[in-house]
C-alpha cells in the first residue's frame, strides 16, 4: 500500500511498539500507549497543586487517570481513524493498525465511542465543573484530528490538548479556578509550549511526506531547520512558563528548602531540554526516537516525582 518513491528521512520510524498481537496489545499500539507517559504525570501534577487547598481522596485520583486515559485513547483512535489512508501511503506509518488491516474500521469506531463515554462519565464522577466542561475537552482533543489539513500550527493545537490534563487534575480536586488566576493559564501555556515543541521535532520525520501530500506542519511548510529553531524558541517558553507557576507558589507559602526543591524541577526540565536539542540535527534525524519519547518521558515523570517529593516535604513540614 506504500506509494513508490516515497521514502522516510534516515532514522525515522514508528516506535514505541508493544510485542504481540492479541486484541489488548493492537489496541494497545493503535493509540500508541506507551505515549501516555508525557501528559498522563501532569494530570497528576495538577491534582498535587490543587491538593494544597482541598483534600483529595484516592477516588479523585482513580477518576482523573480515567478520565485522562480514555479521552486520550479516544483523541488517537480518532486520528488514526482520520488520517488511515494518508498512514497507508507513508512508509514509516504504512504498517499501523488500520492501513495494515490488523484492526478494523468498525473495532477502532467503537472503542472510540466506548472511550469517549467512559471520558464522559469519568468526568461526572469527578464533579459538576468537570462534567460540564468533558464535551468541549472532547470536541477539542478530536478536532486535532483535522487540523493538518487546514493549518501548520497542528502542533500548538495538540498542546493545548494536552494542557487540558493539568488544568482538569486541578478542578477535579477543588471544583473552582485556581488562585491565583493566572497559575492554571501559566501552567497550561507551560505544557503548549512544551508539548508542541516536541511534536515539531517528531514532524521532522515527515517534512517531505507532508509536503508531497498536502498536509500542514511547520517542518513541512517552512523547512527543517526553521521547524528546529521554533521548537527551540517554544522550549525557551515553557522552561520560562515552568519558572512563572512555581512563583505562583503552587504549594502555598512553602519553607526555603521545600521552595528549592520546586526550583530544582524547573532546571531539570530545562537541562533535558538542552539535551534534547543535542540530539537533533537537521541532517541527521536518526535519534529523534530518542529525543522525542526518551527525553519527554524523563521530562514529565521527572516533573511529577520532584513535585510530589516537594509536596510530601510541605506535609511533613506541616
Amino acid at each position: 500500500m506504500s506509494a513508490p518513491g516515497i521514502v522516510p528521512p534516515p532514522g525515522a520510524r514508528d516506535g514505541q511498539l508493544m510485542r504481540g498481537q492479541s486484541l489488548p496489545v493492537r489496541l494497545g499500539n493503535f493509540v500508541k500507549l506507551p505515549h501516555t507517559v508525557f501528559a498522563m504525570p501532569f494530570s497528576l501534577v495538577g491534582v498535587l497543586f490543587a491538593s494544597a487547598v482541598a483534600p483529595v481522596t484516592a477516588a479523585m485520583v482513580w477518576w482523573v487517570i480515567v478520565a485522562f486515559t480514555s479521552a486520550r485513547f479516544a483523541a488517537m483512535a480518532f486520528n488514526r481513524l482520520v488520517d488511515r489512508d494518508v498512514d497507508a501511503l507513508n512508509p514509516r506509518t504504512a504498517m499501523r493498525e488500520l492501513p495494515a488491516g490488523t484492526l478494523t474500521l468498525t473495532q477502532a469506531r467503537v472503542s472510540i465511542v466506548v472511550a469517549s463515554a467512559l471520558f464522559v462519565y469519568a468526568a461526572w464522577r469527578l464533579n459538576p465543573l468537570c462534567f460540564a466542561l468533558s464535551p468541549v475537552a472532547l470536541l477539542w482533543v478530536l478536532g486535532y484530528s483535522y487540523t493538518k489539513r487546514f493549518t501548520r500550527w497542528s502542533h500548538l493545537w495538540l498542546g493545548l490538548g494536552l494542557s487540558i490534563a493539568p488544568v482538569g487534575g486541578y478542578l477535579a480536586v477543588t471544583g473552582q479556578w485556581s488562585d491565583p488566576w493566572w497559575l492554571l493559564c501559566v501552567l497550561a501555556l507551560a505544557v503548549v509550549c512544551w508539548s508542541g515543541g516536541f511534536d515539531m521535532i517528531y514532524a521532522l520525520q515527515d517534512a517531505e511526506f507532508d509536503s508531497r501530500h498536502g498536509l500542514h506542519s511547520v517542518p513541512s511548510t517552512l523547512g527543517v531547520v526553521k521547524a528546529i529553531r521554533i521548537a527551540r524558541t517554544l522550549h525557551v517558553l515553557a522552561v520560562a512558563c515552568f519558572a512563572g507557576v512555581m512563583a505562583a507558589h503552587p504549594l502555598g507559602i512553602t519553607p526555603g528548602f521545600v521552595t528549592a526543591v520546586l526550583w530544582i524541577a524547573v532546571a531539570g526540565i530545562a537541562l533535558m531540554l538542552i539535551w534534547e536539542h543535542r540530539l537533533v540535527k537537521a541532517n541527521d534525524l536518526s535519534r529523534v526516537d530518542a529525543a522525542f519519547f526518551t527525553m519527554n518521558g524523563i521530562i514529565s515523570l521527572g516533573f511529577l516525582t520532584v513535585i510530589f517529593a516537594a509536596r510530601v516535604l510541605v506535609g511533613v513540614r506541616r
